[in-house]
């Protein structure tokens, strides 16, 4: 059955658009529902990033929880892996985020984590998406049994030395000069503390949210702040994060980026160094460059592709007993520490290596030469232009050009008309033609 409000991601959408109070509050009460188990006095904790709609959702979920008997901890603003790790953490019946990651301020979105800390299986939000319109009203608690809300002060020190717990005992970051760009999202107290509270020296950027902007022009999704500011400060590092600091990306000290294949690539390594890797191998999807795959294979390690999206990249490390994936755009995940994508513990560790190692971070974070990838999106208006005959025929061809030089990746997207067409190889020249030949194909059919 196809789900109406569950996406590859919780729920979200524009605010006041689709995320409406009224939504807000029956996936309170929905939610609330399907996670009320046993006798026990059942409990929620929600978070949120730094968006003006997040009050709204926030307010419509407590009335939502509470109804239906749900006492609540309001968390603040606090990072999608610090909700997650408190889920667990505080023996709470159920975890929320209220964010959209890295979309703009006037987009929102609401996720939700079991009491393990873990995102929902597609088979609870089904059960979610069915009461969503059903009859919520018959649930409702008795007056006596209505749920409690309370706000918590203490999380952001218990999220803070969760992190500095996933390094080893004593470590410290003395004399490194870390510029740290919090997106002005739920980061902006936490990160900056944790690193100066292990001895960097800080300069925060981001750190200054007022509702509307929350990654605007700074970021992971745009750098390009973070790298005038380490070029400008002379430091040895950079770190963006994302409006819920979930994923990262990494400048090094002359003001180049580093991806989130590298950063698999340093994290994987020094796991394995310390045998602390638990299979001989990292996860990651479709996206990440053959490069890194070639790396991993001269190493003796394997890279195991999943499709795009950091669930599926989970799913894949819980069901195999891998602990370390990720994806190409920074989400980083150490199965070890944490239950999702955490940008700061990931960053942390690549610190730990930074310092252990004592080579700059452009030495330390080049771990092989990407190969020329090429990416070109095709919007059409209706159909399925890959099922055209025209079109595979296109792809075939292209495939064999490349033959055992690269790859070729057409997928659609999952949120808009659009068919990527995604290739790389040693040879920027015939990746690009393979790709516009593959491109002009869906572009005929698509017309």
């Amino acid at each position: 059955m196809a789900r109406k409000f569950f996406g590859t991601d919780g729920i979200r959408g524009r605010a006041n658009g689709v995320i409406t109070p009224e939504l807000a509050l029956r996936v309170g009460m929905a939610a609330g529902v399907v996670f009320q188990r046993g006798e026990h006095r059942h409990r929620v904790v929600i978070g949120k990033d730094t968006r003006l709609s997040g009050y709204m959702i926030e307010n419509a979920l407590v009335a939502g929880f509470t109804s239906v008997g749900m006492d609540v901890l309001l968390l603040g603003p606090m990072p999608t892996p610090a909700v997650a790790m408190l889920t667990h953490s505080m023996r709470a019946d159920i975890g929320v985020m209220i964010s959209a990651s890295h979309n703009p301020f006037d987009d929102n979105g609401i996720k939700l984590f079991g009491p393990d800390g873990y995102k929902l299986s597609d088979a609870i939000e089904s059960e979610i998406e069915a009461l969503l319109e059903g009859d919520l009203e018959s649930k409702l608690a008795k007056p006596a049994a209505i749920g409690r809300a309370k706000r918590i002060e203490s999380v952001h020190a218990r999220y803070i030395e969760f992190a500095k717990r996933t390094l080893p005992r004593n470590q410290s970051f003395d004399g490194i000069r870390v510029v740290v760009d919090c997106a002005h999202g739920a980061a902006y107290r936490v990160a900056p503390e944790a690193l100066w509270e292990l001895g960097c020296e800080v300069v925060a950027i981001g750190d200054k949210p007022d509702g509307f902007n929350i990654n605007r022009e700074v970021g992971s999704t745009a750098p390009e702040a973070l790298a005038a500011k380490v070029r400008e400060v002379r430091a040895d590092i950079g770190i963006a994060l994302d409006g819920d600091a979930d994923r990262v990306l990494i400048v090094d000290e002359k003001g180049h980026l580093v991806d989130g294949d590298q950063l698999m690539a340093v994290v994987a390594e020094s796991f394995r160094d310390d045998g602390r890797l638990s299979r001989d191998g990292v996860v990651a999807t479709v996206m990440s460059n053959l490069g890194l795959e070639r790396h991993f294979a001269s190493l003796g390690l394997s890279l195991e592709r999943t499709p795009v999206g950091d669930r599926y990249v989970l799913e894949h490390m819980r069901t195999h007993g891998y602990n370390v994936g990720g994806e190409q755009s920074g989400h980083i995940i150490l199965s070890d520490y944490s239950t999702t994508g955490d940008g700061l513990v990931a960053a942390l560790q690549v610190l730990a290596v930074v310092q252990k190692m004592g080579r700059p971070v452009s030495e330390v974070c080049h771990r092989f030469d990407p190969l020329p990838q090429i990416l070109k999106n095709v919007r059409y208006k209706s159909g399925r232009p890959l099922e055209v005959e025209s079109v595979q025929k296109a792809i075939a061809a292209a495939e064999l050009k490349l033959n055992s030089h690269g790859r070729l990746l057409i997928r659609p997207s999952g949120t808009e008309p659009v068919i990527r067409v995604m290739g790389e190889g040693d040879d920027r020249d015939l990746v690009e033609a393979v790709v516009d030949d593959v491109v002009e194909a869906v572009g005929r059919a698509a017309a």
